[in-house]
C-alpha cells in the first residue's frame, strides 16, 4: 500500500516508519533539512529493539500524497487549516485520511476543510527528532481510532507493522482522555526543560497536575464528554511508562518554535469559558508557556541578528 505521511516530525516518523519496515511504500512529506537526510539515507529509526535505516520516499511538496490509499496527517495543530489547503487537490478519492494528532478538534478541522470523512486517532507513543532524519522512540506507540470507513483494514494494517489500534465508539472521550494527559504534563514539562520521571519528585508537582486535570475533567463534563477510565491513575502512570520523555511544547520551546499550547490548555481554558467552568490553573500554565514561547521566538531572533 502506498501511504503518505504529511507532517513529517517524530510521531509522524515512528508511524510512517513502522509501515515502512513492514514493507509498505512510504512517503514522508517535511521540511528540507529532514527529507535532504531522509533521501541520502533513509529514516533513522533509534528503538529499543531495532536502531537503524529505513527506506522510505521523502518529499517537501503536498503533492507527494497523490495515488496514496492511506494519508496520515500529522502537522502541528496550529498548521492543521494550511496543511488541508495543501493536500486536498491531491488526494484520491478512495484515500483514507487519518488526523494522528494532539488537541480535539483537528479531525473536524480538516475534515470542513477538506469535504470528506476524516479519522481521529489518538495516539500515545514517546518519540523525538534526535536530528535531521533521526527518530529516536522513548516508549509505547498505540492508537486509538474511531469507526471510520476502512477502520477493520487499518487494525490489520497497523498490527501488520507492529503497531497496536483500538477501534472505539468513544473516540472523543479517549481524545479528552490524551488532552488530559497533555495538559497534566506538557506545560510543566516545558517550563522546566525537565522529563516525565524527574517532573512529577518535584514538590508540589502532582498538586498542580491534579488540579489541572480536575478543571478539563470538570469542563469535560460540562460539554457532555465521557472520559472513559480513571483519569489520574492514568496521569500518574505516564511517569513510569515514559520517564525518559520530555513533552512535544518543552522539545519546541527548546528549538525557539511556536508550541501547540493554545490547542492544550489553552482550549481547555477557551471551552471552560464558553462553558462557564472556572480553569485557573490551565490558565496559568498556558500563560507562562505562552511568556516562555515569546522569550524563546526573540532569544532566537536575536542568535540569528548576532555577527558572532
Amino acid at each position: 500500500m502506498k501511504i503518505a505521511v504529511m507532517g513529517a516530525g517524530a510521531v509522524g516518523c515512528f508511524y510512517g516508519g513502522m509501515l515502512a519496515r513492514a514493507g509498505h511504500e512510504v512517503v514522508l512529506i517535511g521540511r528540507a533539512q529532514h527529507v535532504e537526510a531522509l533521501r541520502r539515507d533513509g529514516l533513522l529509526m533509534e528503538m529499543a529493539a531495532f536502531t537503524g535505516h529505513v527506506p522510505v520516499g521523502a518529499s517537501t511538496a503536498a503533492e507527494a500524497v497523490r495515488g496514496a490509499r492511506l494519508v496520515l496527517v500529522c502537522v502541528k495543530s496550529t498548521d492543521t487549516e494550511a496543511a488541508a489547503a495543501q493536500i486536498a487537490p491531491h488526494l484520491a478519492p478512495e484515500a483514507i485520511v487519518l488526523s494522528l494528532q494532539n488537541g480535539v478538534d483537528n479531525a473536524a478541522r480538516l475534515q470542513a476543510r477538506l469535504g470528506r470523512e476524516v479519522g481521529p486517532a489518538v495516539v500515545y507513543v514517546a518519540t523525538e527528532m534526535a536530528g535531521p532524519g533521526h527518530m529516536r522512540h522513548h516508549g509505547r506507540g498505540e492508537l486509538v481510532i474511531g469507526p471510520l470507513a476502512g477502520a477493520a483494514e487499518l487494525v490489520a494494517l497497523f498490527g501488520g507493522a507492529g503497531v497496536a489500534v483500538e477501534v472505539s465508539d468513544n473516540v472523543a472521550g479517549a481524545l479528552w482522555a490524551k488532552l488530559i494527559l497533555n495538559c497534566a504534563y506538557n506545560a510543566l514539562s516545558a517550563i522546566t526543560q525537565l522529563p516525565y520521571g524527574r517532573l512529577v519528585q518535584g514538590e508540589g508537582v502532582k498538586d498542580v497536575m491534579r488540579d489541572a486535570v480536575a478543571e478539563c475533567l470538570a469542563v469535560a463534563q460540562r460539554d457532555g464528554v465521557r472520559v472513559p477510565g480513571e483519569m489520574w491513575a492514568a496521569v500518574e502512570a505516564i511517569a513510569h511508562t515514559m520517564p525518559t520523555q520530555t513533552s512535544s511544547t518543552a522539545q519546541d520551546l527548546a528549538r525557539g518554535k511556536p508550541s501547540e499550547i493554545d490547542h492544550l490548555n489553552g482550549y481547555v481554558v477557551r471551552r471552560g469559558a464558553a462553558l462557564g467552568v472556572a480553569t485557573p490553573v490551565n490558565r496559568t500554565l498556558h500563560a507562562l508557556v505562552k511568556l516562555l514561547e515569546g522569550c524563546a521566538t526573540t532569544s532566537a531572533d536575536v542568535r540569528l541578528q548576532s555577527p558572532h
